[in-house]
């Protein structure tokens, strides 16, 4: 028996206990943002192993691996799938104080049974113990969703998708759970890629016209949204290094876009000159669809320039980025607003330092009817770990009103993901009960179970319209 990981688990007093077993535990799962493939659900894959299941594609536990010095071989590279589960328990014991380790343990548990650490010593006992039950029904993707209680969840998508895969979930009566598209044109936004003319190209291609202009390449995204719409999806999430404002007039941003089109470098005024007309103009199409606008903010990627040559994007080198923030945010926020057309909007930090630049932010922007409008996202990448998770709660109810927080997502591409869920709601609980402990809160169960559950789920339901 795992020693840590039982019902009192993260709970260190008995009001936490009680508001985590009696209002959180059993709640459905909301995770507006992952990065699962819908592919995946669609199939219904099933896993051959461990490795395909835990590994492939996690750049957490890669990144993890390589910080013991285990070679690449064993993390992305030629390996056989034993061996790479072997280097993956040998690492395990090590990562003691990162989410990982609890992470890890969590989802033996919940989805495998597995009662033992993973280390070492045991890595070929729980190989052999999990690749059996994989082979078993009950293990497929789907069936990890529903063993999840997941209700619904938003992947995150490309304008070039067709959706196909999000089609046949929707029309298939056979599975309950709501999957939907996300709209993530980070492509389009970032022009100083190289590859940005080539991307223009093919957007042009699959929205049905030829993007030799500016305006042309507006009505390209504005197709692509409305074929989203078409589709089910409500959300679009945008990852940006910085928050870029800088005031820019039609005409201004077409000369840039002409002048890129002609192979020309821009400056960093005229980037993100660009880059804000083109936001502003994705963000009025939300508002009018009545989407909800994701701004993921703050991570500096691919920072290896030799793995990313050889591994490519989404691999495990990416940072936590410093930049100035505030006042482009306000100003972004500010003129949506002064138009009357600002969508709701959650705004994530990468940067914990910025807590309260964004915790007070969101209060600037409030709407009559709405509970909570603009939203300070998740702890999330690099602060999903416990202490990630307190510092983000206790910088927002300091500076606003965390009741009315959206809650916890997995961001992650794995399907054993939604213990992540689990983790949050005990943080949640265990916060509330310490200050019911401390005096600082009345020991009113039913007041603050309810605060818990709008937090856990409710509050997302309603923000997302999914009543």
């Amino acid at each position: 028996m795992q020693p840590f990981i039982d019902d009192r688990f993260l709970l260190q007093n008995k009001h936490a206990e009680v508001l985590y077993h009696d209002y959180a535990k059993s709640l459905p799962i909301i995770d507006y943002h992952c990065h699962l493939s819908a592919k995946e659900i669609a199939e219904d894959r099933r896993f051959h192993d461990m490795t395909e299941l835990w590994l492939e594609g996690d750049h957490y536990k890669w990144r993890a691996m390589r910080a013991l010095g285990i070679e690449e071989k064993y993390i992305t590279g030629s390996a056989s799938p034993e061996e790479k589960f072997q280097a993956w328990a040998k690492t395990v014991p090590y990562c003691i104080g990162n989410p990982l380790y609890h992470w890890t343990h969590l989802e033996l548990k919940r989805y495998f049974q597995v009662g033992v650490l993973l280390n070492e010593q045991t890595w070929k006992e729980v190989w052999d113990h999990c690749n059996e039950l994989l082979q078993q029904e009950g293990y497929s993707a789907r069936s990890f969703m529903i063993q999840s209680n997941v209700e619904w969840i938003g992947t995150t998508d490309d304008p070039l998708d067709d959706l196909m895969d999000h089609q046949k979930i929707a029309q298939d009566s056979s599975f309950s759970i709501k999957v939907v598209p996300s709209f993530r044109p980070d492509a389009v936004i970032e022009i100083n890629r190289p590859s940005f003319l080539d991307y223009v190209s093919k957007l042009g291609e699959v929205a049905d016209l030829s993007v030799d202009d500016y305006g042309q390449l507006l009505q390209a995204l504005e197709n692509r949204v409305r074929y989203f719409h078409e589709a089910g999806c409500r959300m679009a999430d945008h990852g940006l290094e910085s928050m870029p404002y800088a005031e820019c007039t039609l005409d201004e941003a077409r000369v840039i876009f002409q002048k890129r089109k002609e192979g020309f470098a821009l400056s960093r005024e005229e980037e993100e000159k660009y880059q804000t007309f083109t936001l502003c103009f994705l963000a009025r199409l939300y508002y009018s669809l009545g989407w909800v606008m994701q701004l993921h903010i703050g991570s500096i990627r691919n920072t290896n320039q030799k793995m990313f040559q050889q591994l490519g994007p989404n691999t495990g080198y990416d940072s936590i980025n410093d930049f100035f923030f505030a006042q482009p945010l306000n100003a972004f926020l500010n003129r949506l607003e002064r138009d009357g057309q600002l969508p709701k909007t959650i705004v994530y930090t990468l940067n914990p330092a910025y807590n309260y630049i964004v915790a007070s932010t969101i209060g600037n922007f409030p709407s009559e009817g709405v509970k909570g409008k603009v939203q300070f996202g998740a702890a999330w990448w690099f602060n999903d770990h416990q202490d990630g998770i307190i510092r983000h709660l206790n910088d927002l109810a300091n500076v606003g009103v965390f009741s009315t927080f959206v809650g916890m997502l997995t961001d992650s591409r794995s399907f054993l993901s939604y213990v992540r869920h689990e983790y949050f709601r005990r943080i949640v609980c265990n916060l509330i009960g310490s200050w019911i402990e401390k005096g600082e809160a009345p020991q009113d169960y039913a007041f603050l179970g309810k605060i818990v559950q709008d937090i856990c789920y409710f509050n997302a339901k309603q923000y997302f319209d999914l009543s």
